[in-house]
This record gives structure tokens, sequence and C-alpha cells, in this order.
């Protein structure tokens, strides 16, 4: 039987302690490039600048507050990789859409510790993450910037605002599912634990794993 069983009745845990931290830092940095990306791309925005400390302070801090958020999100995609591979009841769960949206769960294929929607999200955060990281050095003044060639910053400037918009919706989605839709998912990230009757409806593959099939 796994070691990872029920802590007390009707609670399963989901992330250790050190899980979590890992999480809220990469969350809480990413609000932070957010709201000041936000700042830097609309004078509207300009006002989440004070987040850092105003305009001076927000450009200076920026880079690096993202490369603290790249390598805290590359500590969890290396931890949870393996478990965002995408498998059959995967796919079979993706053209089960409609009864996902209409909540017809009894309908859908039994999954493991994330759906599809989940494992998409993982990986879209793979690549965008990268890609920010890449772009973001190329515009990195005035360290890097003065490496690439202009038409080359060009290119790293709409492709930082691409991948930041993408990421920004996918995170928006994400926030929802896991505060309204999925309801008892935020409690994962916050005590580490959910409810067995959450474990076994919504990830049964996994909760009888975890369980050692009890």
């Amino acid at each position: 039987m796994s070691s990872h069983v029920a802590t007390r009745s009707g609670d399963v845990p989901r992330y250790s302690a050190n899980e979590r931290v890992t999480h809220w830092i990469v969350a809480i940095t990413f609000l932070l490039l957010a709201a000041s990306g936000l700042a830097f791309f609309h004078p509207a925005f300009w006002f989440l600048t004070n987040l850092l400390g105003g305009g001076v302070w927000a450009r200076i801090l920026h880079p690096f507050i993202g490369v603290v958020m790249f390598v805290f999100f590359a500590l969890m995609a290396m931890r949870y990789w393996k478990e965002n591979v995408i498998q059959s009841y995967d796919r079979e769960w993706k053209k089960r859409l409609s009864d996902v949206i209409n909540n017809r769960d009894h309908n859908l294929p039994e999954i493991d510790k994330y759906n599809f929607g989940q494992k998409q999200l993982f990986w879209v955060m793979i690549v965008t993450m990268a890609l920010l990281l890449v772009s973001g050095v190329m515009l990195w003044r005035p360290y890097f910037a003065d490496a690439f060639a202009i038409p080359l910053i060009r290119i790293a400037a709409v492709v930082h605002a691409a991948s930041a918009f993408i990421l920004i919706v996918g995170i928006v989605v994400h926030i929802y599912a896991g505060i309204f839709w999925v309801r008892g998912s935020l409690r994962a990230m916050t005590r580490g634990t959910v409810s067995t009757a959450w474990a076994r409806h919504h990830h049964p593959l996994w909760f009888r794993r975890i369980t050692g099939g009890r």
C-alpha cells in the first residue's frame, strides 16, 4: 500500500508543504509580473507599478522576479511532468467536453491526479515560460539587450507579449476552475488535503492509487 493514505477521517493528502510553498511562490511572482507587464504594455495600467515601488523600480525588478518565477516553476515542472503525460483516458475525457461543461460526471472516464484541461495548461505553461525567459533575456537592459540586433529585439518583444497574454488567460481559467467550478480544489493548495469524496469523485484513479485501492 502507498504511504499516502488518509490523514484523518474524510481527508486525503494531495500536496506536501514543500509543494504548496513552491506553488505560492510561483503564483505570487506571476501576479507581480502580470501587473507590472500590463503597466508597461499600456498607460492605463501604469498605476500597477506601485506594487513594485513605482515605474523605475518596476522596470528594474520585473526581470529579476521573472527569473525567480522561472526557477521555481522549473522545480514544479520536474516534479509533475510524469503525472501530466496525456493518456488514453484523457483523450476520451476530451471527447466528452459537453459532459464536463454540463457536470455530467457519471459519463466521464476515470482519470488520475490531473484531468485533460489541467494537463493542457501544464504544457502550455512549459512553452510560454520558456518563451518568456528567452525573449525576456533579449529585452533585458542594460545587461543583455545590447548583445542582440534591433530586429531580434522587436521580435522578442512581440513573442514576450503574446506569451504573457496566453499565460494570463490560462491562469485566469485555472483560478476560476479551482475556486468556482470544481469546488474543494483550492483547499489542496491551502491545507494540502482534499476530502475523500472529492478525490473519489474527481480523480478516482489517483484516489485508488494513493490509498492502495481501499
